[in-house]
C-alpha cells in the first residue's frame, strides 16, 4: 500500500505542472472505493490551485472546492499532456489544459471524492480522524509522549493506527522501531522518554530517507513521471525474515500482529 513517503514523492512529481489548469473533463472509469460526490460535468472549467498532502490524501485545491484522492492499496497516478487510451485499471481522468491526471487502480480500493471545502461532511470524515503530521512542525516529542502514554496496546499498532502519528506504514514502523531499539510487540504505554525520544528522532528520519529515495516499490508503486522508488533495498529488517541483522547478525523473526507482517532483531530490539 502507498504510504506517506509514497504519497508525497507523487505530489512532489506533478503538483507544480498541474498548478493553475483549467479543467476540461472528467471521465469515470469502474467505480472506486467511494463515489465522486458530484456530477463529473460540475467539475469542468474549474481551476486547480495547488495540490497538498494529508496523511495518504492527495488534497487538489480548486477555485471552488476540493478533491481528495486516495490510492488504496494498489494505485497510482500519472499525469502527462499525451496519454494513451484507458485502460482496464484505469478508472479517472482529470483532464486539464496542461495535461491528463490518471488514476490506475487494479484493486479499485482508491477514491477520488468532491468537497465543497475542508468543512464539508465528507472531508471531515475522511481528514479529521488522522494524527500528526510526522514531518511537520507538530510533531513534538512531549505530545507523542503523552498519547503513547495512554495506549496499552503494542506500539507497532499505535503506529498503524495512524490516529496518533500519521503515515507510518508497515515498512517504516518497522524500520523506525528497529532504529530506535524497541521490539514492535512493546506496549506502547510502558515506554520509557527516552525510548520514546528514540522513536520520535528514528520516525522522522526513516520518513526523510524514504522521501530521498523515492519511496518504496514493493509491487507497482511509480510517481507521476513513472518513476519507481527504491527504499526497499535499504531496509534494515522488513522483508528479511531469515537473513542476518546487518548490526548483529542473528537472523531477523517475523511475527504477525493485527493481520500484518512484523520484522525485528531479536539482538538490537527489547
Amino acid at each position: 500500500m502507498p504510504e506517506l513517503p509514497e504519497v508525497e514523492v507523487t505530489r512532489l512529481s506533478f503538483a507544480d505542472r498541474i498548478s493553475d489548469a483549467r479543467i476540461l473533463q472528467v471521465r469515470l472509469g469502474q467505480p472506486l472505493r467511494w463515489p465522486l460526490g458530484c456530477a463529473p460535468s460540475d467539475l469542468s472549467a474549474r481551476v486547480i490551485q495547488g495540490v497538498r498532502r494529508r496523511g495518504k490524501y492527495l488534497l487538489l485545491d480548486l477555485d471552488r472546492g476540493l478533491l481528495l484522492l486516495h490510492l488504496g492499496m494498489s494505485g497510482s497516478l500519472r499525469f502527462s499532456d499525451a496519454v494513451p487510451l484507458p485502460g482496464t485499471h484505469d478508472h479517472f481522468d482529470l483532464v486539464t489544459d496542461k495535461g491528463t491526471l490518471r488514476l490506475n487502480d487494479p484493486r479499485r480500493f482508491g477514491a477520488v471524492v468532491y468537497a465543497s471545502d475542508s468543512s464539508d461532511p465528507m472531508a471531515r470524515k475522511l481528514l479529521d480522524h488522522l494524527g500528526v503530521e510526522p514531518l511537520g512542525g507538530g510533531f513534538e516529542l512531549s505530545h507523542f509522549a503523552a498519547a503513547l502514554r495512554s495506549r496499552r496496546t503494542s506500539i507497532k499498532q499505535v503506529l498503524l493506527a495512524g490516529d496518533v502519528v500519521v503515515g507510518v506504514g508497515n515498512i517504516y514502523a518497522c524500520e523506525a522501531l528497529f532504529h530506535a531499539g524497541i521490539r514492535p510487540t512493546a506496549q506502547a504505554a510502558r515506554l520509557s522518554l527516552t525510548r520514546v525520544r528514540r522513536l520520535h528522532l528514528a520516525i522522522q528520519t526513516v520518513l526523510q530517507q524514504a522521501l530521498a529515495s523515492g519511496g518504496s516499490s514493493l509491487r507497482n508503486f511509480s510517481n507521476a513521471h513513472g518513476q519507481t522508488g527504491h527504499f526497499q533495498t535499504k531496509t534494515m529488517v522488513y522483508g528479511r525474515a531469515g537473513q542476518p541483522c546487518h548490526v548483529c547478525t542473528r537472523p531477523i523473526r517475523l511475527l504477525r500482529q493485527g493481520q500484518r507482517s512484523s520484522f525485528f532483531c531479536v539482538g538490537c530490539q527489547t
